[in-house]
């Protein structure tokens, strides 16, 4: 009798813990009108893209219809986030890769509480590391890290770019001094069309966006 008895209350446990993970499961995701107020009440850090910029890259994803794409440089999530409602949209995926492990957990938290963990991933790593075992196609890039090392970091993608593929690279006028190299690999390619856009004024910087032709 007496194992009966433990025999209900395991049944009853177990069904209760079933009842909590279905639950969980069936949380309903964040509204649009939630995400947006969560976007714009987010508190950024100086390592974040500015609003302007991230809207930016938001429509440059989505107009292109881009599938897959590599961010290099999470911060703390928030270009993730703009980008990952509009790979969400197109049905694609997005890369996130940062060597901080505080900035990885940080942007993790925030692509989950958007309901974008599905569709954006993120990869705790030196990029110079990571970027070589990423296999290819992509049809987006977004370079956000050492400005010393945009051109290391676009050599390691390039291969595994499709044609019309957009990349794009911030703080091209503040650091343009760090990036030399990689400005003047885009100066006059035939392979792409390039151009430096202010969609915000808010760093006095500004981004590079090229368009791979061929």
């Amino acid at each position: 009798m007496k194992n009966r008895w433990i025999f209900a209350v395991v049944l009853t446990f177990l069904g209760f813990f079933g009842l909590q993970r279905g639950l969980a499961a069936e949380k309903p995701k964040m509204s649009e009108i939630d995400r947006e107020k969560y976007i714009r009440e987010f508190r950024r850090t100086g390592l974040n893209t500015t609003p302007g910029d991230a809207m930016m890259l938001r429509i440059l994803v989505e107009s292109a219809k881009c599938k897959r794409g590599v961010e290099v440089g999470s911060a703390t999530g928030y270009g993730a986030m703009n980008m990952g409602i509009a790979f969400e949209r197109n049905g694609g995926q997005l890369i996130t890769v940062d060597i901080d492990p505080e900035m990885v957990r940080k942007t993790r938290e925030n692509l989950a509480k958007m309901g974008l963990e599905k569709t954006v991933s993120v990869v705790e790593g030196d990029a110079l590391q990571v970027l070589p075992k990423l296999e290819g196609e992509f049809d987006f890039v977004f370079l956000d890290a050492l400005k010393r090392d945009y051109l290391k970091y676009f050599q390691m993608l390039s291969p595994k770019l499709k044609k019309g593929a957009v990349i794009v690279a911030d703080n091209v006028i503040q650091s343009a001094g760090e990036m030399r190299d990689f400005l003047a690999f885009f100066e006059n390619n035939p392979d792409y069309d390039s151009v430096t856009i202010r969609a915000s004024m808010e760093k006095n910087d500004g981004m590079l966006i090229a368009y791979k032709l061929k």
